[in-house]
């Protein structure tokens, strides 16, 4: 922190990402025009286990709300996923993505923004009408005065605010430190925690929760925590030499380094995709009175064997998925093998990609079993201490590689600073 207070520059980055945020934060409490909050607050307290309540913890705590940032920053997720998904079919976006360097990636970002306006619009049309249906527990409807104007007003607000967020996130990530869209969510799940702790000392010191389980559940949560800790920046290092090459009378390359591969690859996408499925049938019946719909909500209730088998099994599967998508390994043995590297012991051409796809299969298997651990374990012993909150899966995720990742960037910024006053003190002794 010291370091941090004494570079100027890197101050007034962090003190504008704060600023950010607190924009954001400040933005959750706006409430969308025409909703009856007291309604939409006691409908929310019986939807924690459906898609809402997934939604809900992305959005911070805004769709429970039914604030002007309602949709969160999910749409703008959505819309980068689904651009992945469209490189590896599309060959127009693939060429943009591999050939066209810098001015290709800016094309791919200006139609993840269309996209997201086009989600926004969609969700947005689709979350009015819906509203206009909801009651809460005690038959209160949620929209006092239904119409086409409601649907309308609160189309163009959620679709604004969801816009606010992807421009507060893009100006985090260019004039602040981090990754804005990340320390967006990341800024929602930590906002949460105070008032659940706050619950948990209430439960304590009314007796509903002994001191012992207490201190179980503190010592679960920071034994995750380092696990989760040591696994996000776990990875396997491939050893890449260069030939050395001639070129006049200099010589190039000789060097050693290596090809890190993160253990967790795919990152929070597998548990997101796989939440998301699951918790498919839960929202519906919330809106259905079918039996037989019902009974498979019931049947798929977090924390039951069917559910852990299914979840663990789509998480694994998730995770072998998305890695295949954002990593390919003919292409890190193409470049290889332009740029004159290769694995020792190693063929290039076929036989590297055949080994970096070999490598890559076994820890991505270990990966996703980590990540289905973290994300099983923690809920299957919350539902036995019967804890008020929940702890683990995709929220700790998101917030430890969110921590990690800014961490490591304010760490590069601070070296790079570091060696600039040093290159101007060599340049200054060398006047002399």
């Amino acid at each position: 922190m010291d370091n941090v207070a004494g570079s100027k520059e890197l101050r007034n980055k962090v003190l504008f990402t704060f600023g950010m945020l607190i924009v954001y934060r400040l933005g959750i409490h706006v409430p969308v025009p025409g909703i009856n909050g007291q309604a939409i607050a006691d409908f929310f307290a019986n939807a924690q286990n459906t898609l809402f309540g997934l939604f809900d913890m992305f959005s911070g705590g805004g769709l429970s709300r039914l604030s002007v940032f309602a949709l969160g920053i999910m749409p703008y997720i959505s819309a980068s996923i689904i651009l992945q998904l469209l490189t590896v079919v599309s060959p127009e976006l693939s060429r943009l993505k591999k050939e066209e360097g810098e001015a290709g990636q800016k094309k791919i970002t200006q139609y993840t923004r269309y996209l997201t306006v086009l989600i926004t619009l969609v969700q947005g049309t689709g979350i009015s009408i819906g509203l206009q249906q909801m009651t809460s527990p005690t038959g209160v409807p949620v929209v006092p005065d239904p119409g086409p104007m409601f649907i309308f007003l609160t189309v163009i607000t959620l679709s604004a605010g969801t816009i606010f967020i992807m421009w507060l996130g893009e100006q985090i990530t260019a004039r602040g430190i981090g990754n804005g869209i990340s320390l967006i969510i990341f800024s929602g799940i930590v906002a949460g925690i105070p008032g659940a702790l706050m619950k948990s000392f209430r439960l304590m010191s009314s007796g509903e929760m002994a001191i012992f389980v207490a201190l179980i559940i503190t010592v679960i949560m920071a034994g995750v925590l380092v696990f989760t800790c040591f696994m996000e920046t776990s990875q396997r290092r491939i050893p890449i030499h260069y030939a050395k090459r001639q070129m006049g009378r200099k010589m190039y390359g000789g060097q050693n380094t290596h090809l890190p591969l993160r253990v967790n690859t795919a990152g929070v996408i597998p548990p997101i995709f796989a939440s998301s499925i699951l918790m498919f049938p839960a929202t519906i019946a919330n809106f259905s009175q079918v039996e037989w719909l019902q009974s498979i909500s019931t049947f798929f209730q977090p924390g039951s064997a069917a559910y852990t088998i299914v979840f663990v099994g789509l998480i694994i599967f998730f995770c072998f998925f998305y890695t295949a998508i954002i990593f390919d390994p003919k292409d890190i043995a193409e470049n290889l093998k332009k740029q004159g590297g290769f694995i020792p012991g190693i063929r290039p051409g076929k036989h590297t990609k055949d080994y970096i796809d070999k490598v890559l299969t076994r820890i991505t298997l270990w990966g996703s079993l980590y990540v289905a651990a973290i994300c099983v374990l923690p809920m299957l012993l919350i539902n036995k201490l019967n804890v008020p909150f929940y702890f683990g899966g995709t929220a700790l995720l998101i917030v430890v590689g969110v921590a990690i990742d800014t961490m490591s960037q304010v760490q590069s910024y601070l070296i790079t600073h570091q060696y600039e006053g040093l290159m101007q003190k060599s340049k200054l002794k060398g006047r002399f």
